[in-house]
């Protein structure tokens, strides 16, 4: 089910279509049906749902209720949309692909940032998915993962980088144990924001959905909440204010390297979402400002290439790695940064 449409500001009194239904468990605390909801619907805020509430969207047991109803135990929750659910409609779209490998069982592509993965609420098309559909017919899809055929992984909008993605039922499988086993091997370069001390080192901290802010993911650094999430790091390039960071993943949650880097007081550079918009660091001079400016103009997105992807091929089990090129932006920013420390 898709879990990211909207609640719609007007209701067709016609016909409307299930795209949720809910069945809350049978020892169910009593709890508000809008916070309840809220828990259960990823990008959707808390003043949408009661909107959709006042709207007559959300219904229990066949009923309509009110924000502040109570949700009971084997509670049935039915939400509604006057458009039918679109998670797997996927259009076929003429997307150019860069793709590095390509045999029988797999591919793996090179994904420029700026490109969504696969179809979801404001990105229905132009996504790598809509483009996958296009170039390969049939592909597999993960049980309860209809709507991104192919896919085993992903990475975020503005991330560029690899990923591979499976043509067959057969690596679908084996691709999918490996990211559950964490046995993939991933590498990403990141520009942060100063330069981590030590400059090398582990971040074992669990990640989860902020706790303030669902769209993006917070640090548990007490372990009570959230999931295990381990990074290795590693200075590359020291260029004073910000510096090329390796990063290796062990784990694979969402947003892991932008969350982690950013606990550890490293956002990544013009990373918009974890506060790396910003001059972190640095002088207040005017020409320095006027510098940075122009950086983030280079690269209006978080400076993150997945670099390097290993795992074992699904038929011959030999073990692959490829490797990508910066992208373009990434390395004009460098050297702008390294142009400066240079002269200044």
């Amino acid at each position: 089910m898709n879990t990211e449409q909207p609640f719609s500001e007007e209701q067709d009194e016609e016909l409307l279509f299930e795209h949720h239904r809910i069945v809350a468990d049978a020892g169910q605390s009593l709890i508000r049906i809008d916070k309840f909801l809220n828990d259960r619907l990823a990008n959707v805020s808390r003043s949408k749902i009661q909107k959709g509430i006042d709207d007559g969207f959300v219904m229990v047991n066949d009923k309509p209720v009110k924000s502040n109803y109570k949700v009971h135990p084997n509670d049935v929750i039915v939400i509604s949309f006057p458009e039918p659910p679109r998670d797997t409609d996927i259009v076929p779209e003429n997307i150019p692909l860069n793709i590095i490998y390509e045999d029988d069982e797999l591919l793996v592509v090179n994904k420029p940032a700026g490109m969504v993965v696969h179809p979801a609420y404001q990105n229905w098309s132009g996504t790598l998915v809509n483009a996958l559909a296009y170039h390969f017919a049939n592909l597999p899809q993960l049980p309860g993962n209809e709507g991104k055929p192919g896919l085993v992984h992903r990475i975020d909008k503005d991330t560029s980088g690899l990923l591979v993605i499976a043509k067959t039922e057969k690596a679908m499988t084996a691709l999918a144990r490996q990211f559950f086993d964490h046995s993939i091997e991933r590498t990403y370069y990141a520009i942060t924001w100063g330069v981590p001390e030590p400059q090398a080192g582990t971040i074992n901290v669990n990640l989860g959905r902020s706790l303030k802010d669902r769209r993006i993911t917070a640090a548990f650094p007490a372990g009570d909440f959230g999931r295990h999430a381990i990074t290795h790091y590693k200075v590359l390039q020291d260029l004073r204010y910000v510096a090329l960071v390796e990063c290796k993943l062990e784990t694979g949650r969402t947003h892991q390297i932008r969350a982690h880097m950013k606990y550890i007081g490293h956002p990544l550079f013009n990373d918009a979402t974890y506060g790396g918009d910003q001059i972190l660091k640095g002088t207040v001079f005017t020409k320095y400002r006027q510098f940075v400016e122009n950086c983030f103009k280079l690269i209006p997105r978080q400076a993150l290439h997945a670099k390097t992807l290993g795992f074992i091929h699904p038929h011959t089990q030999q073990f692959m790695q490829f490797e990508s090129e910066l992208p373009d932006d990434f390395k004009a920013v460098l050297e702008k940064w390294d142009s400066y420390v240079q002269h200044n």
